[in-house]
């Protein structure tokens, strides 16, 4: 499989995981200029921008680490972006899903809801 095949097989379960959980899924690669969601749900009072990272078993770097400061202030930077195209009055939150991945096969899924906020960061929802 390749990367793009890798982070959809990902993003697909992570969608499934969330529908599961009573959440609607609104977006799915959300893009803008430096900037991607890979996941916008909602749930409740919540809408969830959600980072998605495949990885394999024995990979050096968790998909946690992954979201560095860097890729947070890109996230949060098209999060507003969304939310002034798609006002709601829904509390914002970051969550991060990492998927392990084997042979095209879902091994597991670790989801972190509320995995990081806008402190440190000149953006206010």
């Amino acid at each position: 499989m390749t990367k793009s095949e890798i982070g959809k097989l990902g993003e697909d379960f992570v969608c499934r995981y969330l529908s599961e959980r009573g959440y609607n899924i609104i977006s799915r690669n959300y893009r803008i200029k430096g900037g991607e969601i890979d996941i916008i749900a909602e749930n409740g009072d919540y809408i969830a921008f959600v980072e998605v990272k495949s990885r394999k078993p024995d990979s050096m770097v968790s998909g946690f680490e992954a979201v560095n400061s860097r890729k947070k202030g890109l996230i949060i930077k098209t999060a507003a972006d969304y939310c002034c195209k798609h006002p709601n009055i829904l509390q914002p939150r970051f969550d991060v899903a990492q998927v392990i991945i084997s042979e095209g096969k879902v091994l597991s899924i670790d989801y972190i809801t509320n995995a990081f906020d806008t402190t440190g960061y000149n953006f206010i929802f």
